[in-house]
């Protein structure tokens, strides 16, 4: 039978860039679907004014979060590898519906498997950017200069709103998937917990490592 051990695994100010995230984005698709006309709950200006709001908040939250993964180091969580790719691929596909061990170990300085990483990564660098790109230019661009937008040379806002949409069903995509996601863990609220306290149950082999000094001979000798 498997142990585990509690380790802290999310920060403070991940765990508040997590969740302040999670909520501007469903603030968004809400008021975004509203703004498109599929239904009628704040009416169409104040969604408006309630998705642009959102949308400051969700670039300047963007911003914060650049500057802690780069201050401390979490960035490198994102790198991707091939390591153990297709096993966690065939875990999700298959291993998981037979109660098959995963495929890779999370651990403090390790928290992402290798699939995550390239789907957090193309979130990071790809789809996100086109979200906040496109959602500027239909927030600057339109009502100071009719449907021509002369800038960029596109004569009107069709393949910038079909952008910014296709963008949107990807983020709900993918916070369905998150969702379900969330509840592989070894148990139904795990990964949950975890996400709000920070502290998460590791397999002990692995909690055990943390411990172990990064230099020998730093507050405790080698030993062999």
């Amino acid at each position: 039978m498997t142990k585990y051990k509690k380790a802290y695994v999310y920060k403070g100010f991940e765990r508040f860039w997590h969740w302040n995230q999670a909520l501007l984005i469903f603030i968004l698709a809400f008021t975004g679907f509203e703004i498109h006309s599929s239904y009628t709950f704040l009416g169409f200006a104040n969604a408006v004014k309630v998705h642009n709001l959102a949308a400051w908040g969700l670039i300047i939250l963007i911003v914060f979060a650049i500057f802690w993964h780069f201050t401390t180091g979490e960035w490198k969580q994102y790198i991707p590898t091939t390591k153990n790719l297709k096993a966690q691929a065939e875990f999700y596909l298959f291993g998981i519906f037979r109660n098959a061990p995963h495929p890779t170990k999370k651990t403090v300085i390790s928290k992402l498997n290798p699939l995550q990483r390239l789907v957090y990564l193309g979130l990071k660098i790809l789809f996100i950017p086109v979200m906040v790109v496109s959602g500027l230019l239909y927030m600057f661009y339109r009502y100071p200069q009719g449907n021509n937008i002369e800038i960029i040379n596109i004569g009107n806002l069709e393949v910038i709103a079909i952008v910014h949409t296709a963008g949107a069903f990807i983020l709900l995509s993918f916070v369905l998937v998150h969702l379900y996601l969330i509840t592989t863990g070894h148990t139904l609220t795990s990964n949950l917990k975890a996400m709000i306290t920070g502290w998460e149950e590791l397999e002990e082999e692995v909690a055990e490592e943390e411990k172990k000094p990064a230099f020998p001979g730093k507050g405790e000798k080698e030993q062999g």
